[in-house]
């Protein structure tokens, strides 16, 4: 039966990439059929659900170091704290009050909740995944300043959103007396550690590379295997020594690309292959052994959160985060609305399952799994629609300071 079904999601995959290209100017986003097929495959059984669920925290784990590192080595951050002034105030501010906000909205719909349960399922949500609405941040229709500051805030909020995540988590570990560890100590350990030895690793990691380049000891492939294995190093480190591994390999790769800048190709080259044969394989695996249970789960609580969180969080905390900038209000309702759930939502979940298991683990669980999915299918339905009907918005006003575009460096546009 495995070997069926892996023919049938081989096959699939085969399918998608006659027709990728194809796709991505359709309302059919990767991670809505990816998820679907998983989700149509797990109703036959032809893939044991045990085996899956092990591949899945696997894939899960090496994928967040991999995409919180690259993500990071991708974004040119003096340019952007120079010139790009909508996603530092995405990011300082209207992460911060999307968390706030969502965490107000859940205390309304979950009052027996803990508050520092509730900080932690928002904090979960918060971050986004600008890719899921491919259609917005690949289309030469919508200004260039735009798609740059959607994915840059994508590839950063993830690696801030880990930090309240991982606070969040170790709080209400300690608040459910786990053990009797000490889990704000642990949590004090993760959250400096784990940056310190990051920063030693991405600055030490960039400045051999340079030097190897220099003297023409490497080569473009090698330096691939080494940026990987940089990311490893920087995960593997913290650990040992009591840090968060994933904020290290998201400090690390910071520092990397702050070092080497565009001198290693493969850094840009990974996210639009191996990364993206990675990603596809996750969501695809989610849809195939949570989103069944998840669905199972729902409860008219949890579809309200998340409907609040896509419709209300997350936008009104953009449009108070843009406030006095050049943002018009129709850009600020656009960023607000394409802020999609993706994979970080789902492994920041499985994260803290995986790490402290209390009595609302669960719980937080088929809320994210849910979002995902719910997130995937609202976004991707509206991306393409919605990217002529804010690109003819913004046309209509003329030229504009929102159509000049600006030079920083961002990440390219990938399915995660």
């Amino acid at each position: 039966m495995l070997t069926a079904g892996l023919l049938l999601l081989f096959m699939f995959t085969l399918a998608y990439t006659m027709v990728a290209r194809r796709l991505s100017s359709t309302v059919v986003t990767a991670p809505m059929l990816f998820i679907g097929f998983g989700f149509l495959l797990s109703r036959t059984g032809w893939m044991p659900q045990g085996e899956a669920e092990d591949i899945l925290h696997l894939t899960a784990e090496v994928a967040l170091i991999l995409l919180l590192f690259f993500d990071a080595a991708q974004t040119d951050l003096g340019a952007l704290r120079r010139r790009h002034v909508w996603p530092v105030r995405m990011l300082l501010i209207g992460l911060p009050l999307a968390i706030i906000l969502g965490a107000l909205s859940a205390w309304l719909l979950f009052p027996g909740w803990p508050v520092v349960a509730l900080a932690l399922i928002a904090s979960i949500l918060a971050p986004t995944d600008a890719a899921l609405g491919q259609a917005v941040v690949t289309n030469a229709i919508v200004p260039m300043r735009a798609r740059r500051a959607l994915t840059v805030e994508s590839g950063l909020n993830d690696g801030i959103a880990l930090l309240a995540v991982l606070f969040f988590a170790s709080l209400t570990a300690e608040e459910m007396g786990q053990n009797g560890v000490d889990w704000f100590l642990f949590g004090l350990k993760q959250l400096t550690l784990g940056p310190l030895v990051g920063m030693a690793t991405g600055l030490i990691g960039g400045a051999i590379l340079l030097q190897a380049k220099k003297y023409n000891l490497t080569s473009d492939i090698y330096e691939g295997v080494g940026a990987l294995a940089l990311a490893g190093t920087a995960y593997a480190g913290a650990e040992l020594m009591g840090g968060n591994g994933f904020i290290a390999a998201f400090i690390a790769g910071l520092c990397f690309g702050g070092v080497v800048k565009s001198a290693c190709k493969f850094v840009f080259e990974f996210t639009e292959s191996e990364g993206q044969l990675l990603t596809l394989g996750a969501f695809f695996l989610l849809g195939l052994t949570l989103v069944p249970e998840a669905i199972d789960a729902l409860t008219i609580e949890i579809v309200t959160l998340i409907l609040v969180s896509l419709f209300v969080v997350r936008p009104l905390a953009i449009w108070i985060s843009l406030l006095g900038t050049d943002a018009s209000g129709t850009t600020r309702a656009f960023f607000g609305w394409f802020g999609p759930r993706g994979l970080a939502t789902a492994l920041f979940a499985l994260l803290v399952v995986g790490q402290s298991e209390h009595q609302y683990s669960e719980a937080i669980l088929v809320v994210a799994i849910n979002a995902v999915w719910i997130s995937a299918v609202l976004h991707g339905l509206s991306a393409a629609p919605g990217a002529r009907w804010y690109a003819a918005q913004i046309a209509a006003k003329g030229a504009c300071a929102e159509m000049k575009p600006v030079e920083v460096s961002a990440k390219p546009i990938v399915t995660r």
